[in-house]
């Protein structure tokens, strides 16, 4: 089987790709992050050097390279790292910290979220409540649902169960991992590094590093 369940920080992400290192350095687990990325923003943004990063509205820092277009909406408070693309009617509701070499898309959704370096949402995506690491994707029409339809407090399932004390988590996608077109990630669920999910696979729960879930649910290791 796969290499060993990775749920902790410093297992999922290679922190010097993200501008939040210092404020994930905090934690052991992901989940525990979520709380405080809308006051991370607002006390990095001032900081920003100035020759890198316009602050376009208030709370809102893009660095220069970025490019933004017309129809996308940036709500406060965010930052845009350099040289990534905000496509056509991108629909950032705030609380999104957005690395550098990123492509988020067309229509696509963030909420309260950390996007490490050269990352890729980039076509009818819903990401809240979540972290993506190093290079994750997130194929055609897939998301990460936050939240249970019982309302209750999220467990996170793996070899035990983690009890999160939050309503709201979407998914913890590890470096490189590879999230299929029209996918739903479940409230809670965690993607090791490497790891591939099929189209159209409904996940759930703790996915280990260099693993693959098919469709009908099977998990092979990566080769």
């Amino acid at each position: 089987m796969a290499q060993t369940e990775q749920v902790k920080i410093k297992d999922l992400f290679t922190l010097d790709e993200t501008i939040a290192k210092p404020y994930l350095e905090q934690f052991t687990y992901p989940w525990e992050a979520l709380a405080g990325i809308h006051d991370y923003i607002l006390e990095l943004g001032p900081t920003l050097p100035k020759d890198l990063y316009d602050e376009v509205k208030e709370n809102v820092w893009i660095a220069k390279s970025a490019k933004v277009f017309d129809t996308a909406y940036i709500g406060a408070p965010c930052i845009i790292g350099e040289n990534t693309e905000v496509r056509q009617s991108a629909f950032i509701r705030g609380d999104a910290l957005v690395g550098n070499k990123c492509v988020i898309g067309n229509s696509a959704e963030l909420k309260n979220v950390i996007i490490s370096n050269n990352c890729e949402v980039p076509h009818y995506n819903y990401c809240g409540d979540s972290i993506l690491g190093f290079h994750a994707h997130m194929g055609a029409g897939s998301i990460t649902s936050n939240v249970k339809a019982d309302r209750k407090n999220i467990v996170v399932k793996g070899s035990k169960n983690y009890e999160t004390g939050r309503r709201k988590i979407g998914a913890m996608l590890g470096d490189w991992a590879e999230i299929g077109c029209n996918a739903v990630l479940n409230p809670g669920t965690i993607v090791g590094k490497n790891s591939q999910i099929y189209p159209t696979t409904c996940v759930r729960g703790v996915i280990p590093s260099e693993t693959i879930v098919k469709a009908n649910g099977e998990q092979i290791e990566k080769k």
